[in-house]
């Protein structure tokens, strides 16, 4: 995504320094921290890999534009987007997390290109130091999480659409890049309609768009993003049956999770919401980090300062008559922001807001320093960074034991050390399989033909077994032939008492028989 950058020297130097400790933050040990991998973004690597070897994933569906997962569902776009760099390098959680990594790395240009085209180059580039610096954004990056995809896209998004005021035949890449934000996460599905319309209501009535040919294209692959997800409601809704063609599939959930968003308990969801404001956290460490928040603890007074610039300059622009591209930077936060209360939020369900946060954040930091003393914005910027220093040397120590537990360290070599001994291989209750099926890379029809699971149909599917891989259902009469996998914090006496020794791995232990 090209930009191009100011004629001052000092502008460049200070763009690509940001640029390089961005990077730098997202791929040091890129792979290896967070811990081994989480449960969802197994399962979006195993279905990329039995899509692109076997033609169906683990429900049997060809090519769908949901996958079905754990019975109800999950976003596909990162599955698709992970396929050419399996077929490169092979299933590896450094490879399933590349998309990732690179959509995070591609926002940090990006917002600064917004940010300039709406307000000026040294507010963009405050924007992008934001960025680049915020925890929330690091850690995102470095992980598979599908749905973490989403603010990425919809800032690029954005961006072409922000372009397209000067030249229309960006309105193409940015219907391209809404559409794709669809298939990053269901959640989204509510916000982005209103979103799109109000920009384009906006831009219409203050003339900086028309009506032409470049408008109806954007329409059209609006559209043909869209129609398939419609379809998919009708489909889940009981309204339709199932469609299959030989290009993809739109597939029938085993349930589906409408219950999530609705206008009950307001009062507990608005809570929420303002906790994770407040304090920047959801109590979840593989979110958000304990001891520097989401952005820093510093930053929420800079980000109301930035919204208030913001709707200041929206209100000037309406007295004036004229466009204000505050309502740009605006409009994403605006409409979400109550939207939210229809969920029960986390971090992740209200992502949609946190680019925008640090968009005001930055802005907040801009503003303030044009009626304080000239180097305000620089000791700020100053002070980021010694935050950002200090979050970086707490993310690659303390943190990784924070979470080594929630992303299973040590699973990958404690898998293979048991595959290779035992006859057959059983884990503990609670262990997710799909990180049984991403490590053993058993054939897709050979998990469907073996796998039993424990309640089925199911929201939330829990695989007693497949293959030579089970859940250890006997406890008191153990296999000589067979290997263990037990976490630290797992009762592995008798296995002891039969005599089985273990192999540590990390937060496993492998039990043989000698």
């Amino acid at each position: 995504m090209k930009t191009k950058l100011g004629d001052e020297p000092k502008y460049r130097l200070f763009f690509y320094m940001v640029l390089a400790a961005g990077i730098f933050a997202r791929l040091w040990q890129f792979g290896i921290i967070p811990g081994d991998i989480n449960q969802d973004e197994a399962f979006a690597g195993y279905e990329a890999y039995s899509i692109l070897k076997y033609g169906i994933d683990t429900a049997g569906k060809h090519n769908p534009v949901y996958l079905v997962a754990w019975g109800s569902g999950m976003n596909a776009l990162e599955s698709y987007l992970m396929m050419p760099f399996i077929a490169l390098f092979g299933l590896k959680v450094w490879v399933i997390r590349l998309p990732q990594v690179i959509v995070g790395i591609l926002s940090l240009p990006a917002v600064y290109a917004l940010v300039k085209r709406t307000v000026n180059e040294r507010a963009g580039l405050l924007a992008m130091l934001m960025l680049a610096v915020c925890p929330w954004h690091i850690i995102a990056s470095r992980w598979g999480l599908e749905s973490n995809l989403a603010p990425g896209f919809l800032l690029f998004g954005l961006l072409y659409f922000v372009k397209a005021l000067e030249n229309e035949k960006y309105l193409m890449l940015s219907a391209l890049m809404y559409g794709l934000s669809l298939y990053c996460y269901a959640t989204y599905w509510i916000y982005i309609p209103f979103i799109i319309l109000a920009l384009l209501i906006y831009c219409l009535i203050t003339k900086k768009l028309r009506f032409d040919r470049y408008m109806l294209f954007f329409g059209i692959i609006l559209a043909l993003f869209a129609v398939p997800l419609v379809l998919f409601l009708l489909i889940n809704y009981g309204y339709i049956e199932e469609i299959s063609t030989p290009l993809f599939t739109i597939p029938k959930l085993l349930y589906m999770r409408n219950s999530e968003m609705s206008f009950d308990e307001k009062a507990k969801k608005l809570e929420l919401l303002k906790y994770i404001f407040f304090y920047q956290t959801d109590r979840t460490p593989w979110n958000s980090p304990s001891e520097y928040g989401l952005f820093y603890y510093c930053s929420m007074p800079f980000a109301l300062a930035g919204l208030i610039f913001c709707i200041r300059g929206f209100v000037r622009g309406i007295k004036e008559k004229r466009f204000a591209p505050e309502f740009i930077l605006l409009v994403q936060f605006v409409l979400a922001l109550p939207q939210c209360l229809l969920i029960k939020a986390n971090v992740t369900k209200i992502n949609i807001l946190f680019i925008p946060l640090a968009v005001f954040i930055a802005l907040g930091i801009y503003w303030i320093s044009t009626f304080t003393f000239r180097r305000f914005s620089i000791v700020l910027a100053c002070l980021y960074t010694l935050l950002f220093i200090g979050f970086e040397t707490y993310y690659f120590t303390d943190y990784v034991n924070e979470t080594d537990a929630h992303f299973s360290r040590g699973f990958a070599e404690a898998f293979e050390y048991a595959d290779s001994t035992g006859e057959h291989v059983y884990f503990e209750e609670g262990t997710f399989y799909p990180k049984v099926l991403f490590y053993s890379r058993i054939p897709v029809e050979e998990f469907r033909d073996t796998v039993e699971y424990e309640f089925y149909p199911s929201s939330y599917l829990t695989a007693l077994g497949f293959g030579k891989y089970s859940m250890w259902a006997d406890p008191y009469h153990p296999e000589e032939n067979a290997s263990y996998v037990i976490s630290v914090s797992g009762d592995a006496g008798l296995l002891e008492a039969s005599g089985f020794t273990g192999e540590r791995f990390g937060y496993y232990t492998v039990y043989t028989h000698d």
